[in-house]
C-alpha cells in the first residue's frame, strides 16, 4: 500500500506533466520535489512534506483544494491553501502582484500551524535558490523576466517572509540558507550572523550495525524500520542535499531508489535517514549465503539493465558519465605520457552520445534488498552514458582492486575475493545474456582499459608516491598500452 507521500508524488507528477519553471525552463515537478526535500530537513511530519509536493497544484494545474482534501485530508488541503494566492482576475499579473503578496503574507503571519511557516520557507528557499543562481550569471537583467521587475519590491517580499518565520524557524538550516541568498542578491538586508548556525536533528549510531560502506560513508541499521547513511566529513550539507535531490530525480524517472526523508546530524557528520524495513545490502546477503552469489549477480544484472534502459532529457540535467573518465585521464596518465593520454581521450570521445542513465557507483554495497526487491541508496554519480562505464566500475570493484591485495575487496564488499570475482563473471554473463567467451573477453578488455585509467589516476593523485606504488603505476601503464593496441572502440 502506498504512503500518503508516495501517492502525492505520483499525483503531482501527473498534474504538472509538461509544465516548465519560469526562470530556468526546467521540468516543473522538480520544484515541488525540492520543496519536499527542504521540508524533510525541518520535520518528519508527513502531512507537511506531502503539502510541499502539492503546494502548486491549485495555482498551476486544474487540481482543486476539494480534490486534495478528498485524497490527502483536511490538514494537507489547509496547508496547500496557505500557499495559494488570492486571484484578482480583473488585473493583469503585474498590476496585482503587490496585492496578492500582501494577502498571502497576512495568511502566513496569522497562521498558528508551524507547518504553514515551514511550507512557506521551503517554497521560498527553492525559489530564491533559482533566483540567486540566475542573478549570479545575469545580474540585474533577471528582473525584466518577472511579473514584478522592481528589485526593491522583490526584496521587500522575501525579507517579509524571513521576518515572519524567523522566531519559529531561525535555527533550521533552511532559514540560514534563505538569509544567505537574500544577502547575496540584496547585500546587507540582514545581519550576517543570522546565517551562521544550522540546527539538525541529532542522532547517534553508537551500537548500530554497519550494513554497508563506500567511498562517501557508511550505512547503519538504526532500528527495525530505519537506516542511516552517515557521510564522511569531506561531504558538506550541500553534497548530501544534492544526492537526495538526484535520488528524487531518479525516482521520478523510474529507478528503484530509496528516498531519504531527512538530513540529520551524526556527531560531526551529516546523515540521511531512509525508511527501509527489514532490508539489507546485497553485500551482506552474499556474505551470509555465498552459495547464492550467482542469484544475486542476476538481480544486479537485471537492475543494471533497468537503469540503462531509462532515457533522461536535457531538463533532468544529469552529467555526462564519460567526463569522469576524462578527469581520470587528465589527473593521471596526462602527467606521465601525453601521447598515451591523447589515445585514451580519443577512445573516450569516440563513445556514442547517449541519454541513457548509468548509476556511476553500482556495487552490492549500494543496493538493498527489501521484500525481495532491490533498491539503490547512493545516487551521487548518476549520469548519462554508455553502459561500458558502469561495467568498468564493477570490474574495478570486484576484480582489479583485489589483484594486488585481496583484502581490499574483502573489506570493501564484506565477502571473499574469490566470491567477488565469481560475482562479476556471473553478473557479466547475465547482463550480456551470453556465455560466448569471445564476447565476454572483449567486454572485459574494454572494462580493464578504463580501470587502468582509473587506477593510474588514483595512485598518481596521492602526491608522495612510494616505490611500490610507482611499480604499480608502471604495471598499469603497460597494461593500458597493450589494451590500446587491441581495442578500436570502447562502446558496448
Amino acid at each position: 500500500m502506498m504512503t500518503m507521500l508516495e501517492e502525492a508524488i505520483i499525483y503531482a507528477t501527473v498534474m504538472h506533466q509538461g509544465k516548465k519553471r519560469k526562470l530556468q525552463n526546467r521540468a516543473f515537478i522538480l520544484h515541488p520535489m525540492e520543496v519536499a526535500q527542504v521540508l524533510s530537513t525541518m520535520t518528519d511530519d508527513e502531512e507537511v512534506i506531502t503539502a510541499g509536493i502539492l503546494h502548486d497544484i491549485v495555482e498551476d494545474t486544474d487540481g482543486t483544494l476539494a480534490e486534495i482534501e478528498s485524497r490527502f485530508g483536511k490538514r494537507v488541503a489547509f496547508l496547500v491553501s496557505s500557499e495559494s494566492e488570492k486571484e484578482y482576475p480583473e488585473l493583469d499579473p503585474t498590476a496585482s502582484w503587490k496585492l496578492r503578496k500582501e494577502d498571502s503574507l497576512a495568511v502566513l503571519k496569522n497562521s498558528t500551524d508551524i507547518g504553514v511557516k515551514m511550507l512557506w520557507l521551503a517554497d521560498k528557499l527553492t525559489n530564491i535558490r533559482s533566483l540567486a543562481g540566475e542573478y549570479s550569471e545575469k545580474g540585474e537583467e533577471i528582473w525584466k523576466h518577472l511579473h514584478q521587475n522592481d528589485p526593491a519590491m522583490q526584496c521587500w517580499y522575501y525579507r517579509s517572509i524571513a521576518e515572519i518565520v524567523e522566531l519559529s524557524l531561525n535555527k533550521t538550516g533552511a532559514f540560514k540558507e534563505y538569509i544567505k541568498h537574500i544577502n547575496f542578491i540584496w547585500p546587507g538586508t540582514f545581519d550576517s550572523e543570522k546565517a551562521r548556525y544550522r540546527k539538525y536533528k541529532e542522532v547517534s549510531v553508537d551500537g548500530c550495525k554497519i550494513i554497508g560502506r563506500g567511498a562517501k560513508g557508511e550505512v547503519y541499521r538504526y532500528d527495525d524500520e530505519l537506516i542511516i547513511k552517515v557521510y564522511n566529513q569531506k561531504n558538506t550539507y550541500r553534497d548530501v542535499e544534492r544526492e537526495i535531490a538526484l535520488s528524487r530525480k531518479a525516482f521520478i524517472l523510474g529507478i528503484p531508489t530509496a528516498i531519504s526523508f531527512g538530513i540529520v546530524a551524526v556527531g560531526d557528520s551529516y546523515g540521511a535517514m531512509f525508511e527501509l524495513v527489514e532490508s539489507d545490502t546485497i553485500s551482506a546477503c552474499i556474505s551470509r549465503a555465498p552459495g547464492q552469489t550467482e542469484n544475486y549477480a542476476k538481480v544486479m544484472a537485471d537492475l543494471a539493465r533497468e537503469i540503462h534502459s531509462i532515457e533522461a532529457s536535457e531538463d533532468d540535467s544529469f552529467p555526462e558519465a564519460a567526463e569522469r573518465i576524462r578527469e581520470y585521464i587528465r589527473g593521471g596518465i596526462a602527467h606521465i605520457d601525453e601521447a598515451l593520454a591523447e589515445k585514451c581521450m580519443k577512445l573516450v570521445d569516440g563513445l556514442p552520445a547517449s541519454d541513457n542513465l548509468v548509476h556511476g557507483d553500482f556495487h552490492t554495497g549500494n543496493v538493498l534488498m527489501q521484500n525481495g526487491e532491490p533498491l539503490l541508496i547512493d545516487m551521487d554519480r548518476i549520469s548519462r552514458g554508455d553502459p561500458i562505464i558502469e561495467i568498468s566500475d564493477l570490474y574495478y570493484f570486484y576484480v582489479m582492486l583485489g589483484e594486488n591485495d585481496a583484502s581490499v575487496v574483502e573489506k570493501f564488499m564484506g565477502f571473499p575475493y574469490e566470491d567477488a570475482k565469481r560475482f562479476f563473471d556471473s553478473f557479466l554473463k547475465h547482463y550480456l545474456g551470453t556465455d560466448d567467451e569471445k564476447k565476454l573477453g572483449e567486454t572485459i578488455k574494454k572494462a580493464s582499459l578504463i580501470c587502468c585509467i582509473r587506477m593510474i589516476n588514483k595512485l598518481h593523485k596521492k602526491g608522495c608516491i612510494s616505490e611500490q606504488e610507482r611499480r604499480l603505476i608502471d604495471h598499469y601503464m603497460h597494461e593500458l598500452s597493450e589494451r590500446l593496441n587491441e581495442i578500436d572502440s570502447l562502446a558496448l
